[in-house]
C-alpha cells in the first residue's frame, strides 16, 4: 500500500538508535521480493531471533477428493459445527498451488502468536467484532472488513467476548494487493478506482510490550505447522515505517462500477493475488439502457474457476441459496443464471445482493470433508 510511519523510529535507517538506559534497539527489515519489493522496517526492544525453543507440530495442509465428474458444486458453510481460535477453528474447504480458501466459526481469543511464513492472509468478516493485535499495532474489525496481513507479520486475532466471528480466510501463497489496472506508475489509485487510499485503514495504535517470559509463536510455512518459543513478548515495536503492513478495506467503501448493459465481473475486482483475484459484489444500480436484460449472461470460464461466498440480500440470478453458502462454478462448463431469473430480472432497478466472488486460473481442487456440507443437486438445478 502506500507509506506509513508508527511509534518512534531514528532519523535515517541503519543508524544507532538507542534507549534511555543507552543500549540499542533492534532493527528488523521486513520485506518482499528479495528487497525488490514492498517492505517496511521495525523497531524492537528485543532480538526478533531470540528463540529458546523449537518444535514440529505438524501438516496442516488438506486432503483433496479425487477427480470426480465436472460439475458446479453448491457448499453450505453454515452447517459447519467446528469453532475454536482463528487458527484451530479454520476449515478449508479449496485450494490449489496458488491459495487455500477457508471458513472459520471463531469464538475463541488465540492463546499463542502467530505467524504466516508462506504468504498472505486475507480475511473477509462476515459478521461479528473483534481485533488483530500485531506486531505493526493494533486492527479494530467489524462485519464487512476485509483484513489483509502480510506473509511473516506476528499476530493474535482476539473476538469480542460472548460474540462469535465468522469469517471467509484466503490463505495465499504471493502478496494481496489492488489491482494494477487501478494503480498509476507510482502506485496511487487512480480517478476511476472503485476505491482509493482514504478508503484504506491501517493499525490504529501501537502497543508496545517491553517484557521478558515465555511466548510461543506458531509459524505456518512449507505445509507444516511449527512452534517457536521466544524468552520475550514477541509484540515489542516501539516504531516502524514502510509500505509493508496489515490494512483493512470494507465492502461498503467499494463504489460499483454501472453501465448502459450488463459490466463484466471484472468491474466489481477488489484484490488481485498471483493467478487468482477477489471481488466484491454490493448494492447497485442496475443497468439502464431500456432493453437491458441486468442478470449475467450466461459464460465459460474457459481459464478460471469461479467461486462465490454470499453474503446479505438476495442473489439475482440464483435460486435456493442462503447466507455463507459457497458456489463454485468450474472452467471447462458453462454456468448462468438459474431457469426464470433472467426474465425476473428486467425492469428491475437495483440489487441489494452482497458476496465476495474468487476467481483462479488455476483449477480449484475441493477438501474432501466438504461432501458433508454439500448440495448433492445443485448441478441439476437448471434443468
Amino acid at each position: 500500500m502506500f507509506y506509513r510511519q508508527m511509534g518512534k523510529i531514528p532519523h535515517k535507517r541503519h543508524t544507532m538508535f538507542k534507549k534511555e538506559d543507552g543500549s540499542l534497539y533492534r532493527e528488523q527489515v521486513m520485506g518482499t521480493k528479495g528487497f525488490s519489493g514492498t517492505q517496511s522496517i521495525l523497531y524492537h526492544h528485543y532480538l526478533p531471533t531470540e528463540v529458546v525453543r523449537s518444535e514440529l507440530i505438524g501438516k496442516y495442509l488438506p486432503e483433496y477428493e479425487d477427480q470426480t465428474s465436472l460439475k458446479h458444486r453448491h457448499l453450505m458453510t453454515d452447517k459447519i459445527q467446528k469453532k475454536g481460535d482463528a487458527l484451530q477453528g479454520r476449515e478449508y474447504l479449496l485450494g490449489n498451488d496458488d491459495l487455500l480458501i477457508a471458513t472459520a466459526k471463531i469464538n475463541q481469543p488465540m492463546k499463542s502468536f502467530y505467524r504466516n511464513g508462506d504468504g498472505d492472509e486475507m480475511f473477509f468478516i462476515h459478521y461479528g467484532t473483534g481485533l488483530f493485535e500485531t506486531m505493526f499495532g493494533t486492527i479494530t474489525y467489524r462485519p464487512g472488513d476485509y483484513v489483509i496481513i502480510p506473509i511473516g507479520t506476528i499476530y493474535r486475532f482476539i473476538p469480542d467476548a460472548n460474540e462469535e466471528t465468522k469469517a471467509l480466510i484466503v490463505e495465499s501463497f504471493s502478496q494481496i494487493t489492488s489491482p494494477r489496472r487501478y494503480r498509476n506508475e507510482f502506485g496511487q489509485l487512480l480517478e476511476h478506482s472503485p476505491f482509493c487510499e482514504r478508503d484504506v485503514r491501517g493499525p490504529e495504535f501501537l502497543e508496545t510490550f517491553d517484557e521478558k517470559g515465555e511466548y510461543e509463536v506458531i509459524t505456518k510455512t512449507r505445509g507444516y505447522l511449527h512452534s517457536h518459543i521466544l524468552n520475550h513478548h514477541p509484540i515489542d515495536v516501539v516504531g516502524w515505517d514502510g509500505y509493508l503492513y496489515p490494512w483493512v478495506f470494507n465492502i461498503e467503501d467499494f463504489e460499483p462500477i454501472t453501465g448502459r448493459v450488463h459490466q463484466p465481473p471484472p468491474v466489481h475486482q477488489t484484490f488481485e493475488g498471483h493467478n487468482f483475484v477477489v471481488c466484491s459484489f454490493v448494492p447497485r444500480l442496475f443497468d439502464y439502457h431500456p432493453e437491458a436484460i441486468p442478470a449475467p449472461y450466461y459464460h465459460s470460464n474457459v481459464n478460471s474457476d469461479e467461486l462465490l461466498y454470499y453474503v446479505e440480500g438476495n442473489f439475482m440470478s440464483r435460486k435456493g441459496i442462503n447466507k455463507e453458502s459457497i458456489t463454485l462454478h468450474p472452467s471447462g462448463i458453462p454456468h448462468g443464471p438459474h431457469p426464470g431469473t433472467t426474465e425476473a430480472s428486467i425492469g428491475k432497478k437495483k440489487t441489494l445482493e452482497l458476496a465476495v466472488m474468487i476467481d483462479t486460473f488455476k483449477p480449484l481442487k475441493v477438501v474432501k470433508q466438504t461432501k458433508a456440507i454439500e448440495d448433492e443437486k445443485y448441478m441439476f438445478t437448471w434443468v
